[in-house]
């Protein structure tokens, strides 16, 4: 892992696979050439990002054709169905964000009593419903504004436990005494560490925003970049982000400026894409650009325009 240099903007801490992976292009190929220029802005070495390479290969990531800079670099199937944002969640903040999905007053409760035997397979759930967005009400017990059913039965059949978890939902829920919706999400749910990231997404995108507005495109390495930066803060605000709906939130709350703002670099970020003028770093053939500019923006407007 390692950061960008521009001590006139926040610094992103960016890991190497995360580079990589977020060079690929439309055709599922990443040029190597491509990654060790992005990675020189970045304050990576070249050391740091051929053995990066050589990792993702012996895992089965990626196949590589060719060595050096010259080297093009194949996404596996597996490797294919990782790639990019989560389209459900991403979309879902940003309906949100755009009030075109209410809270309805519904808790969705999962309930599990997986037995000692089966230790392992608790403790995955345990993270995996914290992950999902989870609140833990007590031992035992998640609860989620949203209807995360499907997520939730999804990874306990694969864990194996699904004759151990038990699914409820109510509108009348309540801690103790206090049964006030918005209260209850303040006590599940850590809104001033969440909010705190959003901050820092913020303050991240602002310049590399007005970067992007400026007049003239900028180098093509310099978007690739900017694209890097952004995925990589984006995804550490939203990954632990439980999407509480805004009913729930205080307001204004953070994290709408700041998708609001990563949706206008996105946006920026595809207008502006166009094949690479730069032999030396493998220009893709027409249509075959990096994939990320559009990933984003297009789960962004089929968020809100699918509605």
């Amino acid at each position: 892992m390692t950061s960008t240099r521009d001590t006139s903007t926040p610094v992103v801490q960016v890991p190497t696979r995360m580079l990589v992976e977020a060079l690929v292009r439309t055709d599922h190929t990443v040029v190597t050439g491509e990654v060790y220029a992005t990675a020189s802005l970045l304050g990576m070495s070249d050391q740091q990002v051929r053995l990066c390479i050589k990792r993702l290969v012996v895992e089965g990531r990626f196949a590589q054709e060719g060595r050096g800079r010259k080297a093009l670099l194949r996404a596996t199937d597996a490797t294919e169905r990782m790639l990019g944002p989560d389209a459900d969640f991403v979309a879902h903040a940003y309906r949100q964000d755009a009030g075109l999905a209410p809270w309805d007053g519904t808790w969705h409760l999962v309930a599990f009593a997986v037995p000692e035997t089966a230790r392992v397979a608790r403790d995955a759930l345990r993270t995996a419903l914290t992950r999902l967005g989870g609140g833990p009400v007590q031992g035992g017990l998640y609860a989620s504004p949203n209807a995360w059913e499907p997520y939730v039965q999804e990874q306990v059949r694969h864990l194996g436990v699904l004759d151990h978890v038990s699914f409820l939902t109510t509108d009348d829920l309540r801690h103790g005494s206090e049964r006030d919706p918005a209260a209850l999400a303040r006590l599940w749910w850590p809104q001033a560490e969440t909010a705190d990231r959003y901050h820092r997404l913020t303050a991240v995108t602002e310049p590399r925003l007005a970067r992007l507005r400026a007049p003239g495109n900028l180098p093509h390495a310099q978007r690739l970049t900017i694209a890097v930066e952004l995925a990589a803060e984006f995804t550490r605000a939203m990954e632990p982000d439980p999407l509480l709906p805004p009913e729930l939130l205080s307001q204004p709350w953070p994290g709408t400026k700041a998708r609001e703002l990563v949706a206008q670099c996105w946006s920026l970020l595809a207008d502006q894409e166009e094949p690479d003028p730069d032999p030396g770093q493998g220009p893709a053939p027409e249509g075959e650009g990096v994939r990320l500019f559009r990933l984003y923006s297009d789960v962004i407007n089929q968020a809100v325009i699918g509605m």
